[in-house]
Protein backbone atom coordinates (compact mmCIF):
# COMPACT_ATOMS: atom_id res chain seq x y z
CA UNK A 1 0.00 0.00 0.00
CA UNK A 2 2.60 2.46 0.89
CA UNK A 3 4.13 1.52 -2.92
CA UNK A 4 1.17 3.25 -4.13
CA UNK A 5 1.59 6.58 -1.72
CA UNK A 6 4.98 6.79 -2.80
CA UNK A 7 4.95 5.83 -6.40
CA UNK A 8 6.08 8.09 -7.73
CA UNK A 9 9.97 8.26 -5.79
CA UNK A 10 10.00 4.92 -5.36
CA UNK A 11 9.83 4.32 -9.36
CA UNK A 12 12.32 6.75 -9.67
CA UNK A 13 14.80 4.93 -6.85
CA UNK A 14 14.44 1.68 -8.46
CA UNK A 15 15.32 3.00 -12.25
CA UNK A 16 18.06 4.90 -10.83
CA UNK A 17 19.29 1.55 -8.79
CA UNK A 18 19.40 -0.71 -11.91
CA UNK A 19 20.73 2.27 -14.62
CA UNK A 20 23.65 3.00 -12.45
CA UNK A 21 24.78 -0.91 -11.99
CA UNK A 22 25.39 -0.34 -16.13
CA UNK A 23 26.15 3.30 -16.16
CA UNK A 24 27.45 6.13 -15.44
CA UNK A 25 26.40 8.77 -12.89
CA UNK A 26 26.30 11.63 -15.31
CA UNK A 27 24.40 9.16 -18.07
CA UNK A 28 21.88 7.96 -14.96
CA UNK A 29 20.96 11.64 -14.88
CA UNK A 30 20.59 12.57 -18.38
CA UNK A 31 18.34 9.12 -18.94
CA UNK A 32 16.17 9.97 -16.00
CA UNK A 33 15.75 13.68 -17.41
CA UNK A 34 14.86 12.41 -20.67
CA UNK A 35 12.64 9.70 -18.99
CA UNK A 36 10.79 12.69 -16.96
CA UNK A 37 10.13 14.71 -19.76
CA UNK A 38 8.61 11.95 -21.92
CA UNK A 39 6.53 11.51 -19.17
CA UNK A 40 5.31 15.00 -18.77
CA UNK A 41 4.69 14.93 -22.45
CA UNK A 42 2.31 12.07 -22.25
CA UNK A 43 0.43 12.89 -19.52
CA UNK A 44 -0.11 16.46 -20.55
CA UNK A 45 -0.93 15.20 -24.54
CA UNK A 46 -3.54 12.16 -23.01
CA UNK A 47 -4.90 14.90 -20.77
CA UNK A 48 -5.04 17.59 -24.12
CA UNK A 49 -7.03 15.21 -25.39
CA UNK A 50 -9.47 14.16 -22.63
CA UNK A 51 -10.16 17.95 -22.12
CA UNK A 52 -11.23 18.95 -25.11
CA UNK A 53 -14.12 15.93 -24.84
CA UNK A 54 -14.88 17.03 -21.28
CA UNK A 55 -15.45 20.39 -22.35
CA UNK A 56 -17.28 19.92 -25.03
CA UNK A 57 -19.54 17.66 -23.05
CA UNK A 58 -19.69 19.96 -20.00
CA UNK A 59 -20.80 22.59 -22.17
CA UNK A 60 -23.66 20.28 -24.29
CA UNK A 61 -24.85 19.55 -20.40
CA UNK A 62 -25.32 23.07 -19.64
CA UNK A 63 -26.62 24.19 -22.73
CA UNK A 64 -29.34 21.41 -22.75
CA UNK A 65 -27.10 19.36 -25.96
CA UNK A 66 -26.10 16.08 -26.10
CA UNK A 67 -22.50 16.77 -27.08
CA UNK A 68 -20.00 13.73 -28.54
CA UNK A 69 -22.06 10.52 -28.89
CA UNK A 70 -20.83 9.09 -32.62
CA UNK A 71 -17.25 7.68 -32.19
CA UNK A 72 -17.07 5.35 -29.84
CA UNK A 73 -18.44 4.57 -26.30
CA UNK A 74 -19.81 7.86 -25.02
CA UNK A 75 -18.33 9.82 -27.90
CA UNK A 76 -15.13 8.93 -26.15
CA UNK A 77 -12.78 8.56 -29.33
CA UNK A 78 -14.09 11.88 -30.74
CA UNK A 79 -10.66 13.49 -29.64
CA UNK A 80 -8.42 11.00 -31.61
CA UNK A 81 -11.13 11.46 -34.42
CA UNK A 82 -9.98 14.97 -34.06
CA UNK A 83 -6.23 14.67 -34.11
CA UNK A 84 -6.67 12.47 -37.33
CA UNK A 85 -8.79 14.98 -38.80
CA UNK A 86 -5.90 17.53 -38.20
CA UNK A 87 -2.94 15.47 -39.48
CA UNK A 88 -4.74 14.90 -42.75
CA UNK A 89 -5.50 18.44 -43.07
CA UNK A 90 -4.29 20.27 -45.68
CA UNK A 91 -1.64 22.80 -44.60
CA UNK A 92 -1.72 26.11 -46.25
CA UNK A 93 0.33 28.94 -45.87
CA UNK A 94 -1.03 32.62 -47.73
CA UNK A 95 1.34 33.81 -50.82
CA UNK A 96 1.97 36.58 -49.20
CA UNK A 97 2.84 35.15 -45.34
CA UNK A 98 6.34 35.87 -43.89
CA UNK A 99 6.66 32.28 -43.99
CA UNK A 100 9.70 31.60 -41.41
CA UNK A 101 7.56 33.41 -38.98
CA UNK A 102 4.51 32.29 -39.69
CA UNK A 103 6.03 28.30 -39.32
CA UNK A 104 8.19 28.79 -35.78
CA UNK A 105 4.93 31.07 -34.58
CA UNK A 106 2.91 27.77 -33.39
CA UNK A 107 6.12 26.16 -31.64
CA UNK A 108 6.44 29.58 -30.10
CA UNK A 109 2.95 29.01 -28.42
CA UNK A 110 2.83 25.65 -27.42
CA UNK A 111 6.89 25.53 -26.14
CA UNK A 112 6.31 27.74 -23.34
CA UNK A 113 3.38 25.91 -21.38
CA UNK A 114 5.41 22.46 -21.62
CA UNK A 115 8.74 23.79 -20.47
CA UNK A 116 6.79 25.11 -17.37
CA UNK A 117 5.77 21.70 -16.44
CA UNK A 118 9.51 21.08 -15.25
CA UNK A 119 8.52 22.87 -11.55
CA UNK A 120 5.12 21.76 -11.18
CA UNK A 121 4.82 19.59 -8.01
CA UNK A 122 2.15 16.38 -8.98
CA UNK A 123 3.08 14.87 -5.87
CA UNK A 124 4.98 14.13 -2.74
CA UNK A 125 8.67 14.09 -4.25
CA UNK A 126 7.13 14.03 -7.78
CA UNK A 127 8.54 17.56 -9.50
CA UNK A 128 11.16 17.15 -12.03
CA UNK A 129 13.30 20.03 -10.98
CA UNK A 130 12.52 21.65 -7.61
CA UNK A 131 14.14 25.16 -8.51
CA UNK A 132 14.69 27.65 -5.93
CA UNK A 133 12.70 30.16 -8.25
CA UNK A 134 9.94 27.74 -9.29
CA UNK A 135 7.23 30.42 -9.16
CA UNK A 136 9.14 33.00 -11.35
CA UNK A 137 10.28 30.36 -13.58
CA UNK A 138 6.62 29.08 -14.02
CA UNK A 139 5.35 32.89 -14.66
CA UNK A 140 8.34 33.83 -16.70
CA UNK A 141 7.97 30.86 -18.71
CA UNK A 142 4.69 30.95 -19.69
CA UNK A 143 4.59 34.44 -20.80
CA UNK A 144 7.23 33.73 -23.94
CA UNK A 145 3.95 32.49 -25.77
CA UNK A 146 2.74 36.16 -25.87
CA UNK A 147 5.26 36.50 -29.27
CA UNK A 148 4.26 33.63 -30.69
CA UNK A 149 0.84 34.85 -30.71
CA UNK A 150 1.68 38.39 -32.35
CA UNK A 151 4.34 36.31 -34.52
CA UNK A 152 1.35 34.25 -36.02
CA UNK A 153 -0.76 37.78 -36.50
CA UNK A 154 1.89 39.77 -38.23
CA UNK A 155 3.46 37.13 -40.12
CA UNK A 156 -0.04 36.51 -41.48
CA UNK A 157 -0.54 39.27 -43.35
CA UNK A 158 -4.39 39.42 -42.42
CA UNK A 159 -5.94 42.36 -40.88
CA UNK A 160 -7.85 40.30 -38.74
CA UNK A 161 -5.18 38.14 -37.63
CA UNK A 162 -2.85 41.50 -37.06
CA UNK A 163 -6.18 43.15 -34.80
CA UNK A 164 -6.42 39.98 -32.80
CA UNK A 165 -2.73 39.27 -32.26
CA UNK A 166 -2.68 43.07 -30.81
CA UNK A 167 -5.59 42.81 -28.92
CA UNK A 168 -3.45 39.43 -27.35
CA UNK A 169 -0.69 41.38 -26.58
CA UNK A 170 -2.61 44.36 -24.69
CA UNK A 171 -4.68 41.65 -22.73
CA UNK A 172 -1.88 39.61 -21.90
CA UNK A 173 0.45 42.49 -20.57
CA UNK A 174 -2.30 44.00 -18.80
CA UNK A 175 -3.31 41.02 -16.99
CA UNK A 176 0.32 40.04 -16.17
CA UNK A 177 0.36 42.39 -13.29
CA UNK A 178 -2.45 41.55 -11.58
CA UNK A 179 -1.86 38.16 -11.73
CA UNK A 180 2.09 38.64 -10.16
CA UNK A 181 0.53 41.07 -7.65
CA UNK A 182 -2.06 38.11 -6.60
CA UNK A 183 0.79 35.94 -5.92
CA UNK A 184 3.12 38.48 -3.78
CA UNK A 185 0.78 37.66 -0.58
CA UNK A 186 1.65 34.20 -0.86
CA UNK A 187 5.14 34.52 -1.15
CA UNK A 188 5.42 36.94 1.39
CA UNK A 189 4.10 34.11 3.75
CA UNK A 190 6.42 31.42 2.73
CA UNK A 191 9.78 34.03 2.14
CA UNK A 192 10.55 30.99 -0.55
CA UNK A 193 9.74 31.06 -4.79
CA UNK A 194 10.40 27.13 -4.86
CA UNK A 195 7.28 25.53 -5.15
CA UNK A 196 7.84 22.38 -3.13
CA UNK A 197 8.18 25.42 0.05
CA UNK A 198 4.99 26.87 -0.97
CA UNK A 199 3.48 23.62 -0.79
CA UNK A 200 5.24 22.24 2.14
CA UNK A 201 4.60 25.16 4.71
CA UNK A 202 0.78 24.89 3.51
CA UNK A 203 -0.77 23.71 6.80
CA UNK A 204 -3.46 25.70 6.13
CA UNK A 205 -4.13 25.62 2.27
CA UNK A 206 -3.57 29.98 1.10
CA UNK A 207 -6.93 29.82 -0.07
CA UNK A 208 -8.34 30.62 3.06
CA UNK A 209 -5.34 33.46 4.02
CA UNK A 210 -5.36 34.80 0.38
CA UNK A 211 -8.92 34.66 -1.06
CA UNK A 212 -8.86 38.09 -2.70
CA UNK A 213 -5.32 36.72 -3.97
CA UNK A 214 -7.00 33.68 -5.47
CA UNK A 215 -10.07 35.75 -6.76
CA UNK A 216 -7.46 38.15 -8.36
CA UNK A 217 -5.16 35.58 -9.83
CA UNK A 218 -7.65 32.92 -11.42
CA UNK A 219 -9.46 36.07 -12.96
CA UNK A 220 -5.73 37.26 -14.75
CA UNK A 221 -5.49 33.58 -15.40
CA UNK A 222 -8.59 33.73 -17.78
CA UNK A 223 -7.79 36.75 -19.34
CA UNK A 224 -4.08 35.20 -19.92
CA UNK A 225 -6.07 32.31 -20.96
CA UNK A 226 -7.73 34.25 -23.62
CA UNK A 227 -10.69 32.36 -22.42
CA UNK A 228 -14.12 33.23 -22.12
CA UNK A 229 -15.65 36.17 -21.22
CA UNK A 230 -12.16 37.47 -21.91
CA UNK A 231 -11.62 35.54 -25.47
CA UNK A 232 -11.72 38.91 -26.96
CA UNK A 233 -8.80 37.93 -29.47
CA UNK A 234 -10.35 35.20 -31.45
CA UNK A 235 -14.05 36.74 -31.28
CA UNK A 236 -15.38 34.74 -34.25
CA UNK A 237 -17.99 37.21 -34.45
CA UNK A 238 -15.81 40.20 -35.15
CA UNK A 239 -12.64 39.74 -36.20
CA UNK A 240 -13.22 35.74 -37.83
CA UNK A 241 -10.55 34.05 -35.71
CA UNK A 242 -8.27 36.25 -34.47
CA UNK A 243 -4.31 35.95 -34.79
CA UNK A 244 -4.74 31.94 -35.97
CA UNK A 245 -7.43 32.95 -38.64
CA UNK A 246 -4.93 31.62 -41.42
CA UNK A 247 -3.68 28.59 -40.05
CA UNK A 248 -4.92 24.72 -40.93
CA UNK A 249 -4.11 21.56 -40.16
CA UNK A 250 -1.55 20.68 -37.28
CA UNK A 251 -0.27 24.07 -37.21
CA UNK A 252 -4.00 24.95 -36.10
CA UNK A 253 -3.84 22.24 -34.29
CA UNK A 254 -0.84 23.39 -31.83
CA UNK A 255 -2.38 26.62 -31.17
CA UNK A 256 -5.45 24.63 -29.72
CA UNK A 257 -2.90 22.36 -27.97
CA UNK A 258 -1.37 25.56 -26.40
CA UNK A 259 -4.57 26.81 -24.95
CA UNK A 260 -5.31 23.55 -23.35
CA UNK A 261 -1.65 22.97 -21.87
CA UNK A 262 -1.76 26.44 -20.28
CA UNK A 263 -5.51 25.79 -18.71
CA UNK A 264 -3.38 23.04 -17.27
CA UNK A 265 -0.45 24.73 -15.99
CA UNK A 266 -2.51 27.46 -14.64
CA UNK A 267 -4.43 25.12 -12.43
CA UNK A 268 -1.61 23.26 -11.70
CA UNK A 269 -0.20 26.64 -10.33
CA UNK A 270 -3.25 27.70 -8.92
CA UNK A 271 -3.29 24.25 -7.30
CA UNK A 272 0.25 24.54 -5.76
CA UNK A 273 -0.01 27.96 -4.55
CA UNK A 274 -3.11 27.96 -3.36
CA UNK A 275 -5.08 25.43 -2.90
CA UNK A 276 -2.19 23.38 -0.88
CA UNK A 277 -1.11 20.94 -3.85
CA UNK A 278 -0.72 17.90 -3.52
CA UNK A 279 -1.80 17.30 0.36
CA UNK A 280 -4.48 15.93 1.83
CA UNK A 281 -5.42 12.61 3.73
CA UNK A 282 -6.17 9.35 2.55
CA UNK A 283 -5.47 9.10 -0.74
CA UNK A 284 -2.84 9.53 -2.60
CA UNK A 285 -0.85 12.99 -3.07
CA UNK A 286 -0.90 13.26 -6.97
CA UNK A 287 -4.88 11.91 -6.97
CA UNK A 288 -5.65 15.15 -4.06
CA UNK A 289 -3.30 17.62 -6.99
CA UNK A 290 -5.36 15.83 -10.04
CA UNK A 291 -8.48 16.52 -7.90
CA UNK A 292 -7.49 19.75 -7.41
CA UNK A 293 -6.51 20.51 -10.48
CA UNK A 294 -9.96 19.63 -12.46
CA UNK A 295 -11.78 21.59 -9.65
CA UNK A 296 -10.49 24.64 -11.38
CA UNK A 297 -10.44 23.50 -14.77
CA UNK A 298 -14.45 22.84 -14.39
CA UNK A 299 -15.16 26.04 -13.10
CA UNK A 300 -12.92 27.47 -16.59
CA UNK A 301 -15.32 25.40 -18.83
CA UNK A 302 -18.67 26.24 -16.39
CA UNK A 303 -17.56 30.07 -16.87
CA UNK A 304 -17.29 29.78 -21.02
CA UNK A 305 -20.80 27.66 -21.25
CA UNK A 306 -22.63 30.97 -19.05
CA UNK A 307 -20.61 34.05 -19.64
CA UNK A 308 -20.93 36.58 -22.31
CA UNK A 309 -17.64 37.92 -23.85
CA UNK A 310 -16.48 41.59 -22.98
CA UNK A 311 -15.80 44.60 -24.54
CA UNK A 312 -12.55 45.49 -25.28
CA UNK A 313 -12.27 48.54 -22.68
CA UNK A 314 -14.38 46.98 -20.06
CA UNK A 315 -11.34 44.32 -20.41
CA UNK A 316 -8.58 46.80 -19.94
CA UNK A 317 -10.41 48.76 -17.79
CA UNK A 318 -11.05 45.98 -15.18
CA UNK A 319 -7.47 45.10 -15.22
CA UNK A 320 -6.47 48.64 -14.50
CA UNK A 321 -8.82 49.86 -12.64
CA UNK A 322 -9.50 47.11 -10.17
CA UNK A 323 -7.28 44.23 -11.02
CA UNK A 324 -4.60 46.02 -9.99
CA UNK A 325 -5.20 48.32 -7.31
CA UNK A 326 -7.13 45.60 -5.19
CA UNK A 327 -3.92 43.23 -5.68
CA UNK A 328 -1.91 46.15 -4.17
CA UNK A 329 -4.01 46.35 -1.49
CA UNK A 330 -4.29 42.85 -0.50
CA UNK A 331 -0.20 43.10 -0.30
CA UNK A 332 -0.34 46.07 1.76
CA UNK A 333 -3.30 43.74 3.72
CA UNK A 334 -0.61 41.03 3.73
CA UNK A 335 2.45 42.90 5.01
CA UNK A 336 0.24 44.21 8.21
CA UNK A 337 -0.71 40.94 9.03
CA UNK A 338 2.59 39.01 8.90
CA UNK A 339 4.30 42.23 10.86
CA UNK A 340 1.48 42.01 13.83
CA UNK A 341 1.52 37.47 13.17
CA UNK A 342 4.71 36.28 12.16
CA UNK A 343 4.18 33.11 9.92
CA UNK A 344 6.57 31.14 11.59
CA UNK A 345 6.16 31.60 15.28
CA UNK A 346 2.23 31.61 15.68
CA UNK A 347 -0.29 28.65 15.59
CA UNK A 348 -2.34 28.38 12.34
CA UNK A 349 -5.55 28.91 13.91
CA UNK A 350 -4.38 32.36 15.36
CA UNK A 351 -2.87 33.10 11.15
CA UNK A 352 -6.48 32.00 10.13
CA UNK A 353 -8.30 34.61 12.69
CA UNK A 354 -5.55 37.22 11.81
CA UNK A 355 -6.08 37.03 7.85
CA UNK A 356 -9.95 36.57 8.68
CA UNK A 357 -10.11 40.05 10.16
CA UNK A 358 -7.39 41.63 7.27
CA UNK A 359 -9.67 40.29 4.81
CA UNK A 360 -12.90 41.46 6.24
CA UNK A 361 -11.18 45.30 6.28
CA UNK A 362 -9.55 44.72 2.73
CA UNK A 363 -13.05 44.56 1.57
CA UNK A 364 -14.88 47.13 3.08
CA UNK A 365 -11.70 49.12 1.83
CA UNK A 366 -12.64 47.69 -1.49
CA UNK A 367 -16.75 48.11 -1.51
CA UNK A 368 -16.32 51.69 -0.56
CA UNK A 369 -13.74 52.54 -2.89
CA UNK A 370 -15.56 50.77 -5.96
CA UNK A 371 -19.73 52.21 -4.64
CA UNK A 372 -21.84 52.99 -7.26
CA UNK A 373 -22.86 56.71 -6.07
CA UNK A 374 -26.18 57.15 -5.09
CA UNK A 375 -28.92 58.51 -7.72
CA UNK A 376 -28.49 61.77 -5.16
CA UNK A 377 -24.51 61.98 -5.41
CA UNK A 378 -24.48 61.48 -9.29
CA UNK A 379 -27.21 64.45 -9.72
CA UNK A 380 -24.91 66.75 -7.67
CA UNK A 381 -21.92 65.85 -9.67
CA UNK A 382 -23.70 66.18 -12.81
CA UNK A 383 -24.95 69.46 -11.69
CA UNK A 384 -21.70 70.50 -10.73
Amino acid sequence: MQFIYDIGPRIVAITAQFLGQHFPAWAVQLILMIVSVATIAVFVLITFMFLTYLERKIIARMQDRIGPNRVGPLGLLQPVADAIKMMTKEDITPTVAHRAAYNIAPVLVVAPPLMAFAVIPFGKGMIAADLNIGILYAVAISSLGTLGLLMAGWSSRNKFSLIGAMRAVAQMVSYEVPMILSLMGVLMITGSLAMGQIVSKQAVPFIILQPVAFIIYFISSIAELNRTPFDIPEAESEIVAGYHTEYSGMKFAMFMMSEYVSVIVMAAVGTTVFLGGWRGPVLPSYIWFLLKIYVIIFVLMWFRGTLPRLRVDQLQGFAWKFCVPVALLNIFMSGIVIFLVPPNTTHPLVQVAAYAVGNIILAIVVLLLYRRPTARAAAAVSGA
